[in-house]
């Protein structure tokens, strides 16, 4: 993270002091976010590991265990010495990582945290194995199968049961189980066709325990399922352990998907807070939050609670605002909140979560969380 001389906000002044643009957590919010969460899988034999990718914050993991979770998973070697660093105890690196570098240092943090990785090839199990042996660690490694995504991951059934069978072939390394995790499925619009594409990831689970049980090998955990879809897993009866990140912001895009039982409705509780700086002609206005400040991977940001104003274009410190003719009218100076289109990358983008307690209108600074994890790519 990089070091600034100027934070964005004092704790315990108004909303109205923060510089921008600034990333804001609506506390109240986040927080109900994570009560929703464990009240629509109480009493349910399933464990939670929150991912981590979407906040980088090893504040916000830490507040995920409190409330329940067992640990983390985050996408890089970069993020897990972050959170082990924060004082996270539980990682899973829901990821192949390839090169002897990255995997040196993630065998080095199994020293100091239990960490987990995931493979889907023989050669990588190899190349983990040897990081382990020469660190003097055991790893927990999951095999990852491809349950519909398109992205990483050994066919579900016999190809999956071969690399287990060479993982239990090697000392270092523990055989934990399957990664299957269907991300695309995540921002399926319709629940029905979101419910249906969950259920074909569940048959390639199914096929593969089945596999695996026929050759005598134990899988302990199948862990995946995200924040548009987690309870469909764990009503297929597959999963024993989800990966929801996106449910303690969400962001413009989830609000596009349908939100029905059984999954609750999360809220918006992260912001780009920005400021009017321009206003050039009548029906336009200029923001200081740009591409710099907001992805627009997912689509553009909303702007909150103000209809008629629409955010339509950005460039790199520029964001432009298009005015209805019935809109309120805007002046200098006036600080406007954004819904991120993507919440992951959105907190990539910037070094401190600014904390306020109170709501969005009126609300004061309670805290300021460094994103410590920024730019850990590799």
């Amino acid at each position: 993270m990089a070091a600034h001389l100027h934070l964005p906000a004092r704790v315990g002044r108004p909303i109205a002091e923060i510089d921008t643009p600034a990333l804001v957590i609506d506390l109240d919010a986040f927080e109900r976010n994570l009560d929703a969460l464990n009240r629509s899988i109480a009493g349910r034999d399933i464990r939670v590991r929150a991912h981590a990718k979407t906040h980088k914050c090893p504040e916000i993991a830490l507040r995920q265990i409190a409330a329940g979770a067992v640990g983390v998973c985050c996408q890089k070697a970069g993020e897990a010495e972050a959170m082990v660093e924060g004082g996270v105890g539980d990682v899973l690196v829901s990821n192949e990582v390839v090169g002897g570098s990255k995997l040196a240092r993630l065998a080095r943090l199994a020293r100091r945290a239990k960490v987990g990785v995931c493979v889907d090839d023989a050669g990588n199990i190899d190349a983990v194995a040897a990081a382990a042996r020469s660190a003097g660690v055991t790893l927990d490694v999951y095999v990852e199968i491809d349950v519909g995504a398109r992205r990483c991951g050994v066919a579900p059934g016999d190809a999956a049961v071969a690399l287990a069978r060479k993982l239990r072939g090697s000392p270092e390394l523990r055989f934990a189980g399957l990664q299957a995790y269907h991300g695309s499925a995540q921002h399926i619009r319709s629940m029905t066709d979101r419910r249906a594409a969950i259920e074909n990831a569940a048959g390639a689970v199914r096929q593969t325990r089945a596999a695996l049980e026929r050759e005598g090998i134990r899988c302990p955990i199948v862990t995946g399922a995200g924040s548009g879809s987690y309870m469909f897993e764990i009503e297929t009866g597959a999963w024993n352990e989800v990966q929801p990140g996106s449910y303690v912001f969400m962001d413009a895009d989830y609000a596009r998907n349908e939100w029905a039982a059984p999954l609750p409705r999360f809220e918006h509780a992260l912001f780009v807070l920005s400021t009017v700086m321009s206003l050039p002609a009548p029906g336009r206005a200029m923001l200081d939050a740009g591409l710099k400040a907001s992805s627009v991977d997912s689509g553009l940001p909303s702007v909150w609670h103000s209809p008629g104003i629409r955010y339509t274009r950005p460039s790199d410190e520029h964001g432009v605002l298009e005015l209805d003719a019935d809109a309120p009218m805007l002046h200098l100076g006036q600080k406007l909140l954004l819904v991120p289109g993507h919440c992951d990358p959105t907190a990539n983008l910037h070094d401190w979560y600014v904390c306020v307690r109170g709501g969005m209108d009126q609300g004061t600074v309670e805290a300021l969380w460094p994103i410590t994890a920024r730019g850990a790519g590799y």
